[in-house]
């Protein structure tokens, strides 16, 4: 007897595949459809921010104010005294002070870094900040690094644009860069401390800078998972192939939700952040005059001090000043030159979504060691001769 016949047995479900990290646009299904062109004038509205507002915020009062530290050598006095001989005594007056002080200081800076940061996500081509910054290689850290220069922010006030790029899929280590970059490679910041303070200093901090910002960047990219690699080469999602993805209404939409979100998840405990390290100015700088010396414990103190205070972008300089001109050590006061500026509490807390807890616990103990690294170096250089 021929057998009964059998139905064949069902095909095998396809194996699952491993989703990929999250990117500028949510992963939908893959469709072979090449992508929509991206609008050139969204591409070119982000340009128009970083340029104009740059000039406005940066560039322009940054060029005045380096004749007028050329002629006076001096761009102020310290924000950490008020113009005093020692920081206030904790109170809630002496947390809105300086909160008062600090937020004049950076509020356009801080509102340029939202608009851009939230403008990344949105506005540009997320394949773009993958080319060029999604390569965890030595490349992308020195493209970090470069693109910081012109930027010129505070630590807090780069911070949303840090979580832009990491929403886009930027590497670790290109991103910390950047975010390093802008203080440290400052070149206004280093005009500002060559008259100020003398050229010896600023080749000091540039020295220091270069290799915060290269080292620590590479650090970060050796540790970061191969996922961080860009998938440059995939189809595009379905929705980059709807036209209608791309219509201004929409795109804008998308920019005043990322915008209205950044602002709200950032800025709160950002300000809470700075009310209280204003208010504990004088238990974090309880001494400020020729008893502080060029003792390792001193320096040690400085670097860890000045990892975890916020200042606004060249606050260093009139800080440094000060305490050399109340006899502090040029150790101390070298690490303080050095930890100031990079990274602070709340702008650590502001990128903590961005970056793994060991990547930021790498960043903060580099730069803690750096700081010590200098004050030794300007020991050993002579600079208090």
């Amino acid at each position: 007897m021929i057998p009964a016949s059998r139905h064949p047995d069902p095909p095998h479900d396809p194996p699952f595949r491993i989703a990929r990290p999250p990117s500028c646009f949510a992963e939908a299904a893959v469709s072979p459809s090449r992508p929509v062109r991206h609008p050139a004038w969204s591409i070119a509205l982000v340009a128009l921010i970083a340029l104009a507002g740059l000039f406005y915020v940066k560039w322009a009062p940054y060029y005045d104010r380096a004749f007028t530290a050329a002629q006076t050598h001096s761009i102020g006095t310290s924000i950490l005294t008020g113009g005093q001989d020692a920081p206030p005594a904790p109170s809630l007056h002496a947390a809105l002070d300086y909160a008062k002080a600090y937020g004049l200081a950076i509020w356009k800076a801080l509102l340029l870094g939202l608009l851009l940061g939230s403008a990344i996500q949105t506005l540009l081509p997320p394949r773009w900040i993958e080319r060029w910054l999604g390569r965890p290689d030595a490349g992308g850290v020195v493209t970090g690094g470069l693109l910081s220069i012109p930027s010129m922010m505070c630590t807090c006030c780069a911070a949303p644009v840090i979580t832009g790029l990491r929403h886009c899929r930027a590497a670790p280590g290109s991103t910390a860069a950047y975010w390093l970059g802008n203080t440290m490679l400052n070149p206004a910041t280093l005009v500002f401390m060559g008259f100020v303070l003398g050229w010896h200093w600023a080749g000091l901090r540039l020295a220091l800078g270069l290799a915060m910002v290269l080292g620590l960047g590479w650090a970060l990219n050796r540790m970061s998972r191969a996922d961080c690699a860009p998938a440059g080469d995939s189809a595009p999602p379905a929705f980059e192939t709807d036209p209608a993805y791309f219509q201004p209404g929409q795109v804008l939409r998308r920019w005043a939700r990322a915008f209205a979100g950044m602002a709200l998840r950032l800025l709160p405990e950002y300000l809470v952040l700075v009310l209280l390290l204003g208010a504990a100015r004088a238990w974090l700088f309880p001494v400020l005059d020729f008893s502080i010396d060029n003792g390792l414990l001193w320096i040690v103190g400085a670097a860890l001090v000045g990892t975890l205070f916020v200042i606004p972008t060249a606050g260093e300089v009139p800080i440094v000043q000060a305490l050399l001109a109340l006899g502090v050590g040029v150790g101390p006061a070298a690490a303080l030159l050095v930890t100031l500026p990079p990274v602070s509490l709340p702008s650590l807390a502001m990128v903590s979504r961005s970056f793994r807890r060991s990547e930021l616990a790498v960043l903060v103990l580099g730069v803690v060691a750096l700081g010590v690294i200098g004050g030794g170096l300007a020991i050993a250089l002579g600079f208090g001769g």
